[in-house]
């Protein structure tokens, strides 16, 4: 068999376990999206408040997310291995390290929420945006335990009840958000208060959700814990950290990237920032297609490691890193073209339509190395190498991606333009050298 036909022989496993998780992800970002879309019909300064918002708790969340992954990397591993005790143990300690993790990342952005002036926001952002913003910090430890619930289900093969309980969380905070945000009802209208409560109660509805329904499960059920406190392992927790704390710093380095930047197209006024929100929400949408292949990509990394078969490795990682880059090339077109259309759907602030079209162009520029970035980062967790990947993203959105934004857009002529660029440099660096480092360790 050619090496082609050994590649392409790969896809379609990587593509079936791929696909619920990819609903699953557009789902749980079409609540942003859903999010955006109705704070953004009650105006230009809610949606640029609800953008500063999710700013600021983004980089928490992708901390935590971070730390989170090797539950997927282990369950995976184990399960390779054939030892569904191990895969319980994994998941137990990730619930612990969920509720630590979120308990502490709270507290942290409650103390933040009292010193947001620091940001220099417009005054008008500042002054609606601490009840929400206080909201989603209290959505941080149910979102965590629901991700480890769902990486543990996904690593044992089953990703199709958490795509569905995450179908029901979008449809759930849609009507929340109509009750909430309109004040339907009989409801008083809450603005962007209420996409808090919307977005707070849709997140531990689903996280309980899933917890029942692992329980019940008799799929899973060897695996499933026969305990949940005490008995924790010391060494399987530094395990964990191991692999999870420079992971999460590699995904704290770019999501910090995007944070600061959306904070530096705040300096510039309220329709830039809003314009901002429209465009990255429009992103990260497209993005949520190779970041479910990347999580298919890289469980099977992990699986193929634990079953001893090495030779699988470079067969699943490029197979997924060619079928990223052709779903990607889609949504660069679609945005190319189609920009100002889709940011019309948002909001009817003229300026911010024009803004957000111009955005989405710089976006379909940066659309296939985010693809390719964010895959190959999941290959090379699948091999438990971390810490190089991490000093690369450090390099692609510290020292590349936030300095030429700030010098084109901000110091510069090209605003937010400019900003977008700079992200679009780091995203093209972070592609190359992650890409390069997988293929020199598995040769």
């Amino acid at each position: 068999m050619s090496r082609l036909a050994v590649y392409l022989r790969e896809i379609r496993p990587t593509l079936t376990l791929a696909a619920p998780i990819i609903v699953g992800q557009v789902s749980q970002m079409l609540m942003g999206v859903t999010d955006s879309a109705m704070i953004g019909h009650a105006g230009t300064v809610p949606l640029a408040a609800s953008a500063f918002g999710h700013n600021i708790f983004s980089i928490f969340y992708v901390f935590g997310i971070g730390l989170m992954i090797p539950v997927s990397i282990f369950v995976s591993r184990a399960r390779g291995a054939q030892q569904p005790a191990e895969a319980a143990e994994y998941l137990r300690h990730g619930i612990m390290a969920a509720v630590v993790c979120g308990a502490l990342e709270t507290m942290a952005m409650v103390f933040l929420g009292t010193q947001l002036a620091r940001f220099d926001q417009p005054p008008e952002v500042l002054a609606m945006v601490k009840p929400f913003y206080l909201l989603f910090a209290a959505s941080i430890t149910p979102v965590l335990i629901y991700l480890v619930l769902r990486q543990f289900a996904e690593a044992m093969g089953h990703p199709w009840a958490p795509m569905f309980i995450m179908l029901g969380g979008v449809g759930l905070n849609a009507l929340l958000n109509w009750v909430f945000i309109y004040g339907n009802l009989g409801l008083p209208a809450l603005g962007l208060t209420g996409a808090g409560i919307s977005t707070l109660t849709s997140r531990t509805l689903g996280a309980l959700m899933i917890f029942m329904w692992l329980q019940r499960d008799p799929a899973v059920r060897a695996a499933w814990p026969r305990r949940w406190l005490g008995g924790y392992s010391i060494a399987r927790i530094k395990e964990m950290v191991g692999v999870g704390a420079p992971a999460s710093g590699m995904l704290l380095f770019e999501a910090t990237a995007f944070a600061f930047s959306g904070i530096m197209i705040g300096w510039l006024g309220a329709v830039p920032l809003a314009a901002h929100q429209i465009a990255i929400t429009c992103a990260s949408l497209a993005f949520m297609v190779p970041l479910g292949l990347s999580i298919a990509a890289g469980m099977r990394v992990s699986h193929a490691v634990g079953a001893g078969e090495r030779a699988r490795l470079r067969p699943i990682a490029f197979g997924a890193i060619g079928l990223g880059l052709g779903v990607m090339a889609v949504f660069a077109i679609s945005f190319g073209l189609g920009g100002r259309m889709i940011a019309a759907w948002f909001v009817h602030d003229p300026a911010v339509i024009v803004l957000a079209g111009q955005l989405l162009v710089v976006a379909a520029i940066f659309q296939l190395a985010d693809g390719v970035q964010v895959i190959a980062s999941a290959v090379l967790r699948g091999i438990t190498d971390v810490r190089i990947p991490a000093l690369i993203a450090l390099v692609a959105y510290w020292v590349i991606a936030l300095p030429l934004g700030y010098a084109l857009g901000i110091a510069g002529p090209f605003q937010a333009i400019g900003v977008w660029t700079g992200i679009a440099g780091g995203l093209a660096f972070a592609a190359v050298f992650l890409t390069v480092r997988f293929a020199r360790l598995t040769r």
